[in-house]
């Protein structure tokens, strides 16, 4: 992707000199994590937050563009999630004792962790395998989240439960099919006092203009 001169690159690791502010997209190194264009996180090394991620597990984590990850945010995934169905819960082919791992079949996998755009995960929040979380959701800090999150919903405590919509219905139809995401950098940076406009009523006028 070519970025017009004076416009940020999704590409360029520290965008805002002298802070801990990190475009996450080009830091990563691991197959089964997918993280679009300026989605950032406050650290420098964002994969050290993903744990329990095992390759034969076959699941990913998959964060969309535009995301804010705060510090401290873990992305637990499925081989947290130890086999329940036997015995022993003990994870023997995890450390060593042998190399026959259980079907997963017997496992509780949970699917791959998915995170839409423009979501805002707060400080020391956890993100548990297997949940989805809309569009323009909110995490608050030291939430715990189990379950998914629905677009455009602020959610907070351990579990992580709904306390409000961030807009009535209307709007965020026509913000999930606005998807100003997905356009251009020119032209987000044209749709910047759209998008940072507190005139609810304004911002849907227009959105249904440009629709």
């Amino acid at each position: 992707m070519s970025i017009p001169p004076n416009l940020p690159d999704p590409n360029t690791v520290y965008p805002v000199e002298g802070a801990l502010v990190t475009n996450v997209k080009p830091t990563i190194t691991r197959a089964n994590i997918e993280v679009g264009d300026f989605t950032y996180c406050s650290d420098e090394n964002f994969e050290s937050h993903v744990t329990h991620h095992y390759e034969f597990y076959g699941d990913k984590l998959i964060i969309g563009k535009f995301c804010q990850i705060a510090a401290g945010v873990e992305f637990v995934m499925n081989g947290a999630n130890h086999q329940m169905n036997a015995v022993s819960t003990f994870p023997f082919y995890i450390v060593g004792f042998t190399k026959d791992v259980p079907p997963l079949t017997n496992m509780p996998v949970k699917g791959d962790t998915v995170v839409g755009n423009d979501v805002w995960i707060g400080q020391n929040a956890t993100i548990l395998a297997g949940v989805h979380i809309g569009d323009g959701a909110i995490i608050g800090a030291n939430a715990v989240v189990a379950s998914d999150i629905q677009p455009y919903t602020v959610a907070v405590g351990n579990p992580a439960k709904p306390v409000r919509k961030r807009f009535n219905d209307e709007l965020i139809d026509l913000m999930l099919a606005f998807k100003w995401w997905d356009k251009p950098v020119a032209e987000i940076q044209q749709l910047i006092p759209l998008l940072s406009n507190s005139d609810l009523e304004q911002v849907k006028h227009e959105i249904k203009e440009r629709l």
